[in-house]
């Protein structure tokens, strides 16, 4: 859990966060959501690797399907062998011969999908909801007979008939399912609307609830963290946020936001947020944001001269959290936007002593060789120890 002891105080007063939200739970599928996104893949090797990176950062639980390929099979059943803290899941489909193959991996725990929409059964699968119900109840009673524990995934249910849904989850619920995931597949749902849905499946039932949310409109986090604040206990999450379309809800994102905003004890390693996203553009070649919150190249970066001027005396001023913290660097630009302070912080970094005439012919200077970016500083800790803070030159 992190401290900024009193630099965030009036904000938690408007955020009314008065009470944490414990007991979360977070599965990462970057393994098997992650891949779908497009541009994605993944080797053997790379699975394997990131499976570990993960669970050392400490998620609870690491989704991944044997269905794919004989190659994805392979990896279930290392993943499986390697002998993690984290819950390995393995995702099927509700069909037996899925889950004979997640027999055949030794799993311990699947998690079965199926659509509950009627634009779902009607375009996608071609069948009814009373076929739909038929194969659900099939599907579960089949895994359990076999001792699996099993999370069944209610797909598109925030577009779902709320009727149909609930005897959808009334029916997994009787059956002993380990969890019901509520996803909102489309991103549709406002933050107000997936607390609404989650308190009216919370109201049918009392199985844990997972929580898939896509980020289709830029609202996955929002409503991943409505959902919980409405009683679900896991939400799911990616690298980077990577999945199908643009993907999902942000390990990073949540994680932080988690510690930070609800106070939350999410025992994870923050410092491996940069790694993990780093690792994920090597193995893939897809290019992280430099805009992505917490880990992009943009997040830790200042330019106007009145924000570099108040960083350099306290990073508080506009940095959430100090950048080691998720294990990023602070940038300083240097150009057309630099004032006299950031001047004379350059100088002083160079090992000069800067006075008033220095520092302000040196912002001169940067502002007419180029009205926009000219180069920018990475500050490593040597340089902030050395230079920790500068009187304003006035």
């Amino acid at each position: 859990m992190l401290d900024l002891k009193n630099a965030n105080k009036f904000a938690e007063e408007y955020n009314l966060n008065k009470k944490r939200i414990e007991n979360i739970s977070i599965l990462d599928s970057t393994l098997r959501e992650g891949e779908q996104s497009p541009g994605i893949y993944f080797t053997l090797r790379q699975r394997i690797q990131l499976a570990w990176m993960l669970d050392y950062f400490g998620v609870n639980a690491i989704e991944i399907s044997p269905i794919i390929s004989n190659e994805h099979e392979e990896s279930c059943k290392k993943i499986l062998k390697a002998g993690l803290n984290a819950t390995i899941v393995l995702h099927n489909r509700a069909l037996k011969e899925d889950i004979d193959i997640a027999l055949r991996c030794n799993a311990d725990y699947i998690a079965m999908y199926h659509s509950v929409s009627d634009i779902h059964l009607k375009y996608k699968l071609r069948t009814t909801r009373e076929k739909t119900l038929e194969r659900t109840i099939e599907a579960i009673e089949y895994a359990k007979s076999h001792g699996l524990k099993l999370r069944f995934t209610m797909e598109d249910a925030s577009r779902a008939d709320p009727k149909f849904l609930k005897i959808m989850c009334e029916q997994a619920a009787k059956l002993k399912v380990d969890r019901i995931s509520i996803p909102d597949t489309l991103g549709v749902l406002r933050p107000s609307g997936m607390y609404n849905l989650i308190k009216l499946v919370r109201k049918w039932i009392k199985t844990p609830i997972d929580l898939h949310c896509h980020n289709d409109l830029g609202l996955a986090l929002a409503n991943s963290l409505a959902g919980l604040e409405a009683g679900a206990s896991q939400i799911h999450t990616t690298i980077n946020g990577i999945g199908e379309r643009v993907g999902i809800t942000s390990l990073a994102e949540a994680v932080l936001t988690l510690n930070l905003l609800y106070k939350s004890e999410i025992r994870v390693k923050l410092n491996m947020l940069k790694e993990l996203s780093d690792n994920l553009e090597k193995y893939t070649n897809v290019k992280t944001s430099i805009s992505q919150p917490i880990v992009g190249e943009n997040a830790y970066k200042h330019k106007a001269g009145t924000h570099v001027s108040a960083v350099i005396r306290n990073s508080a001023a506009y940095e959430i959290i100090p950048p080691n913290i998720v294990g990023n660097q602070r940038r300083i630009i240097f150009g057309g936007l630099s004032g006299k302070n950031g001047a004379a912080y350059l100088l002083k970094v160079l090992g000069l002593n800067p006075n008033k005439t220095d520092a302000t012919n040196l912002a001169r200077g940067l502002k007419n060789i180029q009205k926009g970016d000219l180069f920018e500083l990475k500050l490593t800790k040597e340089m902030e120890s050395e230079v920790k803070e500068i009187e304003e030159v006035k």
